[in-house]
């Protein structure tokens, strides 16, 4: 988003904010409202079907802006989710009859389609699980994630057999190296939503030592999981998210279990698609699921 001149101080304090959260859609919280600017108003204000206005920045300058009262947020969250947007919910951090001064205000959640614990983003006929992929050579380590229910799941192996459980597990966001987006197409397609991380946070040292750290544990044999080390590097991918999107409380994740292929029926997607069991070949169709 080309960032403007800007003049007033509530402007500038948005597009700080805004500048570390690139990827998002900001919801700037402004007395009983959220707000959103720029380019973030006009892709919000159509997903969510609000009017799109302007507001003033400074002499002569205005910016697009949509908003929504602060209560109504369980309403238009979801919307934004669901079609696949990241969103950095930003709150007022003092009372503003406390201050003569500007509000501070910070980021206090950033919502993702693979990550969530809001009850009316979730959809409890299936599980909303966030997947890390790991590439090396010609297989891959992958792990599964449902914040909502604490399941956490790892694997290894060939590109095919990541694909099966891809399409098996139906994750809301694959986590995956930056700059292996490419990679990630070619071999599983461009249906799922992706997001890159830094590369550093997919090495075994990293990973490991975050595993270690949530679980409390010396190693991870008890776990019976020690042996997959491209899945663990996935896994410890997933928990490093957590931390970046200020997900912390997660108690309830307290193990991670290779995924047992007896215990999956391994579907292809061309099978899934003709079953119907996740999304229909009509339009006005229902799927299995639902």
């Amino acid at each position: 988003m080309a960032k403007p001149v800007v003049e007033t101080p509530l402007m500038k304090q948005y597009f700080d904010i805004k500048s570390k959260h690139p990827d998002a859609i900001l919801l700037f919280r402004v007395g009983d409202f959220y707000e959103m600017y720029g380019e973030d108003a006009v892709i919000g204000a159509e997903i969510v079907g609000i009017v799109q206005t302007k507001k003033a920045n400074g002499p002569g300058q205005f910016i697009e802006m949509a908003g929504f009262p602060h209560h109504a947020l369980d309403n238009y969250l979801p919307k934004l989710v669901r079609a696949g947007k990241r969103v950095a919910i930003c709150d007022q951090l003092e009372d503003p009859k406390m201050t003569k001064k500007l509000v501070k205000r910070g980021v206090t959640e950033l919502v993702t389609p693979g990550v969530s614990i809001n009850d009316n983003i979730l959809n409890h006929k299936e599980n909303n699980f966030l997947a890390s992929v790991h590439f090396h050579k010609n297989t891959c380590g992958i792990s599964f994630l449902d914040i909502s229910t604490g399941e956490f799941l790892t694997a290894e192996g060939t590109i095919d057999y990541v694909d099966k459980l891809l399409n098996n597990f139906s994750p809301k966001e694959v986590l995956i190296e930056r700059n292996s987006r490419k990679m990630f197409e070619e071999s599983f397609g461009s249906r799922f939503f992706t997001f890159e991380l830094e590369d550093w946070v997919f090495t075994a040292d990293a990973a490991n030592d975050r595993l270690l750290k949530h679980f409390e544990t010396k190693n991870l044999k008890g776990f019976g999981v020690q042996h997959l080390k491209l899945g663990i590097i996935a896994s410890g991918a997933i928990l490093h998210y957590l931390d970046i999107t200020q997900h912390t409380q997660v108690s309830h994740v307290t193990c991670l279990s290779r995924i047992e292929e007896d215990r999956y029926v391994r579907l292809d997607k061309f099978t899934v698609r003709s079953l119907e069991l996740i999304g229909t070949m009509n339009e006005d169709g229902i799927s299995l699921l639902m």
